[in-house]
């Protein structure tokens, strides 16, 4: 900041002859050197910085006025010239402004310790021990305001998600069937159900033709049934209106959705959501599964209860609409409980499909497909694989935790052809 000159004319002059000035810089004020030095590195924190320099250059003018010799100097005048003076100075004196500069800078890096900025920049720069601490000043990140229908909704599901369950002193379990018509399978249940009586109660869904049962235990299970259409809010309906039958039993505390004959969810996800869904249901919370489940009652009861989210889906979410092929079974549920309780759900299907062959319907397993190692297979599974439908294929694994201990993740597994049931395994 300083420029010495040499006011020798040639070399006639006798080298004692010489003379240097000390030119200061105009209007180089202790405040304007302590802006010049400083004020770029911590742009970031300019208001905060700009009190520890008012605090600095305080402390800095008040040594200055201590320091005679370099008095005028930090006054700041224009053109200050010293008289001449012997080589043979005293060492100390040379270095002064030195002295005073470095004096400035540590005052300063004091200052930064003992008050860290706010911003994690900086933070790291000054003192990154205190970094972790600052994380309290930081403003949270803003959050959506929750819609009327919104608030009134997480309440009712907070509160029936709170309230402890009702222990039954005889549980069951309740298997709600969807079907267009008679059961191919249903020999095969009556066999599943013998030696279990009082254990569990059955409830039949059927959208086409009235079924004919075989079985004692499918007897009078029949539900008001209404036509169902792939892919459409009409498949929410039915799985409603079978869950309604079956929480009229206090006893029923799971409820699992079986099929024999409806097709199953395909591969391909991308694409289906709509922005109409907004504010409520977000891309971020938008799921795919396949519809067949195994819930606790509570799980039941906030279904019935929801409103809102099941009509967003029923409104923005089927087949060709906005040119998108939303299939309301494969998402209302998997995206309603990501948003309303997604710790309690488990990340797989209860329900073994084989997707192997990369087509639009899973692999169907004929009489000749089905031996013991088939089914061997299916049953110890624990690991639960998932492949992307984009053209990476990315594969996702996460080992099926139940209550946290890791156990094969399926329960039932399709699709097996009506000649399997002649089978000998």
């Amino acid at each position: 900041m300083e420029q010495l000159e040499d006011t020798s004319e040639g070399s006639k002059e006798k080298p004692n002859a010489k003379r240097k000035t000390i030119r200061v810089l105009k209007n180089s004020s202790s405040h304007q050197l302590a802006q010049t030095l400083f004020l770029p590195t911590i742009a970031s924190d300019f208001g905060f910085y700009l009190t520890q320099i008012k605090i600095s250059s305080f402390l800095f003018l008040t040594t200055c006025w201590l320091m005679k010799g370099v008095k005028d100097w930090c006054l700041g005048m224009d053109d200050v010239q010293i008289m001449p003076v012997s080589r043979q100075r005293p060492l100390m004196k040379k270095p002064m402004w030195i002295i005073v500069l470095v004096l400035f800078v540590c005052m300063f890096l004091i200052c930064a310790y003992i008050y860290p900025p706010k911003s994690s920049s900086t933070c790291n720069i000054f003192s990154s021990k205190r970094c972790r601490s600052n994380a309290d000043w930081l403003t949270p990140a803003p959050t959506r305001e929750y819609t009327d229908d919104e608030i009134a909704s997480r309440a009712v599901i907070r509160h029936i998600l709170n309230t402890p369950q009702i222990l039954s002193k005889n549980p069951k379990i309740a298997f709600m069937f969807l079907t267009p018509g008679s059961l191919p399978f249903e020999k095969l249940w009556d066999n599943f159900f013998q030696g279990h009586e009082g254990r569990f109660s059955v409830f039949v869904h059927a959208s086409k033709t009235k079924p004919i049962h075989m079985s004692r235990y499918f007897v009078n299970r029949n539900i008001r049934s209404d036509q169902v259409v792939w892919g459409k809010i009409s498949m929410i309906n039915a799985e409603r209106r079978l869950l309604a039958n079956a929480l009229q039993d206090p006893d029923n505390q799971r409820f699992v959705l079986l099929s024999d004959s409806f097709k199953d969810p395909g591969p391909h996800g991308n694409g289906r959501y709509s922005q109409r869904m907004l504010p409520e249901v977000a891309m971020k919370d938008f799921r795919k599964g396949a519809q067949w489940f195994s819930m606790k009652r509570q799980h039941a009861i906030i279904i019935m209860a929801d409103n809102l989210y099941y009509s967003k889906f029923r409104t923005y979410c089927q087949p060709g609409f906005e040119g998108k092929n939303c299939i309301a079974d494969e998402h209302y549920l998997p995206t309603f409980f990501q948003i309303v309780d997604p710790g309690g759900i488990a990340n797989w299907s209860v329900t073994h499909v084989d997707w192997s062959e990369r087509k639009w319907h899973p692999k169907s397993y004929r009489a000749q497909d089905v031996t013991y190692e088939l089914l061997k297979n299916i049953t110890s599974i624990d690991v639960s694989v998932h492949v992307s439908s984009n053209d990476k294929r990315e594969v996702q694994s996460w080992p099926c935790l139940w209550n946290g201990i890791q156990k094969p993740c399926y329960l039932f597994a399709r699709k097996f052809t009506p000649g399997t049931l002649d089978s000998d395994h």
